[in-house]
């Protein structure tokens, strides 16, 4: 199920060796060399591989969790942890009043760059290559998914970036911002190319399982679309994953999120991680492990750092229809339950810290740590990216923009009929509120709220408790060390 991750720890210097600026002061590993590699078949694959290694990145080297921005920054979470100072740029990060020379948005602004940069590699590299041109093309276009990934990342966490589009010469370094639409502009390109060549997911062989396809590539530029409030667009494109009948609701929302639930029929686009990846706490830019099972999971017996803490607000949410809906239940652990085979969730078993609620979708069984070596940087969760679920309330919220809204009812309702809830009616705003709040309840926990908070508006008021200022905190600042490092092309955010 996850023979990809075995090839990507193995495979992912290709992408950074081979190019480096100072590779030829280096001694050549196993007898590669730029000059004798991106030549063959095996050689795209690599490249590709590598690039598909950024994906996984956590530490490199402080933690840049999809969690931290999406949940963390949002009314669905709280830090937690330790305390104040554990992680305390974090905790200014969510009160807003955050740093911009932190080395928690220094390593995300990093991470996604490598992304870009490995991308660029394969481009650039694999054209040449004399193999099989359908296999080309798939590669390239996974290439630009993972480019527009890193992109949509930084776009809409910083606005307007660097737009490296190949390989940069070391006089090309001092690069300044592009504008927000150029980058959005860019995106749209990668997509839309992506999408004509990528596979489908059932057209992928099973030792392939994890690859991007071309309901990911679509999806995507269904999120892109509605940042840009392109609705018609967002909505044809939306329904052309559907049509393509590659996907399908899991029929029991609990089942999605344990690791027998990885890869499953509803999975569009999802990070792969793995238990035995042998990976540790250093920059991790070739371990497939995942560090969110630990930094979330409680403290005390269960041996967690006890991060990204369930709000009172959150909870509330899910009892708002007279009802608790059935996805709670999911979605975080309440006092009393046991935590998988930890044990029993108490205020004394985590160590005294007073939450009453932690998160559950990545919570993992002490029987699923890893086999060797030290667990904690080896978790094997995969990060369920998007969802199917996530594509039917996009596609009702587009349709709900393009005055369609009974197709808007009928995807919003889909989502609702999987937990057994009572079907929408509403219209007007009441429909498009109502689709806001699924949006919440269904994908709670899986760093979307933030960035949903910000894309349709509402922050400034949702968020204004927590100090969120229109005009500011739509986007965190750019880090002071990428100013520094580009002698001042680049240039901060408003208000930082």
């Amino acid at each position: 199920m996850k023979n990809i991750r075995l090839i990507l720890c193995a495979l992912a210097f290709f992408g950074v060796a081979a190019c480096q600026k100072d590779f030829l002061e280096k001694k050549p590993i196993v007898g590669v060399t730029e000059e004798n590699f991106y030549r063959t078949e095996e050689d795209a694959i690599a490249a590709v591989n590598a690039a598909y290694a950024t994906l996984q990145f956590q530490l490199s080297p402080a933690g840049h969790f999809r969690w931290f921005w999406g949940d963390i920054m949002s009314d669905d979470a709280t830090k937690g942890g330790s305390g104040d100072n554990d992680v305390n740029d974090l905790l200014q990060l969510e009160n807003f009043n955050g740093s911009s020379n932190t080395d928690l948005l220094e390593s995300e602004w990093s991470a996604n760059f490598e992304g870009i940069y490995r991308a660029n590699v394969v481009l650039e590299k694999v054209p040449p290559i004399v193999m099989d041109e359908n296999l080309k093309a798939r590669i390239l276009a996974e290439a630009r998914f993972i480019r527009a990934w890193n992109y949509y990342n930084l776009v809409t966490m910083f606005g307007g970036v660097p737009l490296v589009d190949h390989v940069l010469a070391p006089s090309e370094y001092d690069m300044p911002r592009a504008s927000a639409n150029e980058i959005w502009d860019f995106i749209e390109q990668d997509l839309d190319i992506a999408s004509r060549d990528l596979w489908k997911r059932s057209e992928y062989p099973p030792a392939d399982l994890g690859r991007i396809t071309q309901g990911a590539a679509q999806a995507l530029l269904v999120k892109t679309y509605l940042w840009r409030q392109k609705w018609a667009e967002a909505k044809t494109t939306a329904e052309a994953i559907v049509q393509s009948n590659e996907y399908q609701l899991v029929a029991n929302y609990a089942d999605i999120f344990p690791l027998y639930g990885e890869n499953n029929s509803e999975s569009v686009f999802e990070i792969q991680y793995m238990n035995a990846s042998g990976g540790n706490w250093g920059k991790n830019n070739a371990n497939e492990g995942s560090f969110t099972n630990v930094f979330q999971r409680a403290r005390g017996q269960f041996g967690g750092y006890g991060f990204n803490i369930p709000t009172q607000d959150f909870v509330d949410e899910f009892f708002k229809e007279g009802f608790e809906d059935p996805r709670l239940k999911s979605t975080v652990f309440r006092v009393g339950e046991p935590m998988g085979d930890r044990g029993v969730f108490t205020i004394d078993a985590t160590g005294g810290f007073p939450h009453l609620y932690y998160p559950k979708k990545y919570f993992s069984n002490k029987s699923e740590d890893a086999p060797f070596g030290d667990p904690n940087p080896n978790g094997g969760s995969n990060d369920r990216v998007i969802r199917y679920a996530d594509v039917l309330l996009m596609h009702a919220e587009a349709a709900y923009h393009t005055g369609n809204e009974d197709a808007a009812r009928t995807s919003l309702n889909q989502v609702r009929d999987r937990v057994g809830i009572p079907h929408i009616t509403a219209t007007g705003q009441a429909l498009l509120d109502a689709i806001y709040r699924e949006r919440r309840l269904e994908l709670g926990f899986e760093a979307h709220r933030f960035f949903d908070l910000v894309r349709t508006g509402q922050a400034p008021q949702v968020l204004q408790n927590l100090g969120f200022v229109a005009g500011i905190h739509e986007l965190f600042p750019i880090p002071q060390s990428q100013i520094q490092a580009t002698n001042g092309a680049l240039t901060q955010n408003p208000g930082y």
